[in-house]
This record gives structure tokens, C-alpha cells and sequence, in this order.
């Protein structure tokens, strides 16, 4: 079970990100000391179309690419509209902002504190990773996902 007292905080943009803004973001806040886990929120992008009667077929989409954070490749498979973080402390806090002031110049975003993430492993965590799951890894899986999440290891 991941300590609940680490503070947490969303990062709502006004508008959906494009994968160029995501990028410049994760390397800027990966190059930060203080944040435990980032989360990525949006519309799911598939490669293939999930349902109907085009099921199975190439779905292109301009928002999937692939993006570099910390020198890896990483498929970028949401089109993201909020970043959720875990800090080690709040005093992290003004150079989130500060970050956030940098990337975003062309439109509004908020900062909010508050919990986002679950701190404690779920029926899916367990379904997914076992009970000898990393904590790290609790709350953000995707029951649905045929593939785990992106791990990048950041500062440490």
C-alpha cells in the first residue's frame, strides 16, 4: 500500500495537449526532483478501430505518435487532457507551476490540489500484478489494457 500522505495534484489544461506540448512537459517535470508518479488522463487513441463495423481496421489518428521523454521512445496512447502527479512534498509545488507557466503560453491551466489517485491496491491492481504488486504502480492500472504502463525513471 502506497503512504497516503504524499500530496497530490492535477494539472487541468483548458484544452487537450497536443503530443508536442506532452513532450516538452514530461521532460521538464522528469528532470525534476520531489514527484513519485505522473499519471496522464485523456481520450484513449487505439491503433485499431475498438467497435463497430469498421472493428479491427487501421484507425490513424495525428495525435498518436510516438514521443521522447528521458531519451525513450514512448508510444503515446492518450490524447492527454489532465497530468496527475504524487509529490514526495508540497514544496515541489512552485516549480510545477513554474513548469506549467513555461509549456503552457497559449492558454489557461489550473493547479489543484486534493487526491487523484488511489493510494491503495484495488480488485484490478490485484487482477493485474498480484498481491506482491509494486506500489508505485497501484491505482494506475487499466483493466482493459493488454499492455502495462510506461515506466521512465526520472531523478533517481
Amino acid at each position: 500500500m502506497t503512504n497516503a500522505i504524499y500530496p497530490q495534484v492535477r494539472v487541468a489544461p483548458a484544452r487537450l495537449l497536443n503530443p508536442e506540448t506532452v513532450e516538452q512537459l514530461l521532460n521538464l517535470l522528469a528532470a525534476q526532483e520531489g514527484i513519485r508518479r505522473i499519471l496522464l488522463k485523456g481520450q484513449s487513441l487505439p491503433a485499431e478501430v475498438p467497435y463497430g463495423p469498421a472493428r479491427g481496421a487501421p484507425n490513424p489518428h495525428s495525435k498518436r505518435r510516438t514521443i521522447t521523454v528521458l531519451d525513450e521512445e514512448v508510444e503515446l496512447r492518450t490524447h492527454v487532457g489532465t497530468i496527475i502527479m504524487e509529490l514526495e512534498s508540497i514544496e515541489v509545488l512552485p516549480a510545477i507551476r513554474a513548469t506549467c507557466d513555461e509549456v503552457f503560453t497559449r492558454f489557461p491551466y489550473s493547479i489543484q490540489e486534493g487526491r487523484f489517485m488511489k493510494t491503495q491496491a484495488t480488485t484490478s491492481d490485484y487482477a493485474k500484478y498480484g498481491p506482491d504488486a509494486d506500489e508505485l504502480l497501484l491505482g494506475l492500472v487499466d483493466p482493459k489494457s493488454r499492455k502495462g504502463p510506461v515506466i521512465l525513471q526520472g531523478t533517481r
